[in-house]
């Protein structure tokens, strides 16, 4: 079974609006990383359709981008792509498959089927995920600002507090700090 790991861009305030981090080759980088590193990437409907909206076009070239994002972009079509929606079912993006029914049966199948593991990227979808004790590792990268706005991480709230272990902290050139823990037993 392969380990769901959530993980974020997130400001130092807790907000976690795509637009506030800094968004460089050395932060694409680092998430290029993550994704090469795991079998696939799911996400809740909101950040499918942004990612949707964008990323496809970078990938067939349609759109002028930095070498980094283009990397970024190619690898992300080929990835196998879950989301997590009770409202849309057609997912046209290459490589994409809808999770439907139970949410619990259907992302534990995921991580069962997944032995590379499963990259989560939605903040809506992991405090659902973490409600039902299915994240097994957080990838924070901690940005260098305070947003001073919402939405912010966790902002559902949690039944209770979820203790963790570093694993690592590992300072970014930018200023960020990419952050790795995992759920502490």
């Amino acid at each position: 079974m392969g380990l769901l790991t959530f993980s974020l861009n997130v400001t130092l305030d807790g907000c976690v609006d795509h637009q506030e981090g800094v968004a460089d080759d050395e932060t694409h980088a680092y998430f290029t990383r993550l994704m090469d590193e795991s079998g696939a990437m799911l996400w809740g409907r909101v950040t499918y359709e942004m990612m949707e909206s964008s990323w496809p076009t970078i990938a067939r070239g349609d759109e002028e981008a930095p070498p980094a994002l283009h990397e970024w972009a190619v690898k992300l079509e080929a990835k196998p792509k879950y989301v997590v929606s009770s409202t849309r079912t057609d997912f046209p993006w290459s490589n994409s498959h809808h999770i439907a029914g139970d949410l619990r049966d259907g992302v534990q199948k995921l991580k069962d089927a997944t032995p590379d593991g499963v990259l989560l990227g939605s903040g809506k979808l992991a405090t659902e995920l973490d409600r039902l004790d299915l994240i097994d590792e957080y990838r924070l990268l901690v940005h260098p600002r305070i947003a001073g706005h919402g939405p912010t991480l966790y902002q559902g709230g949690l039944p209770g507090t979820r203790r963790l272990e570093l694993l690592s902290a590992a300072p970014l050139r930018n200023g960020a700090v990419a952050m790795h823990y995992r759920r502490a037993h």
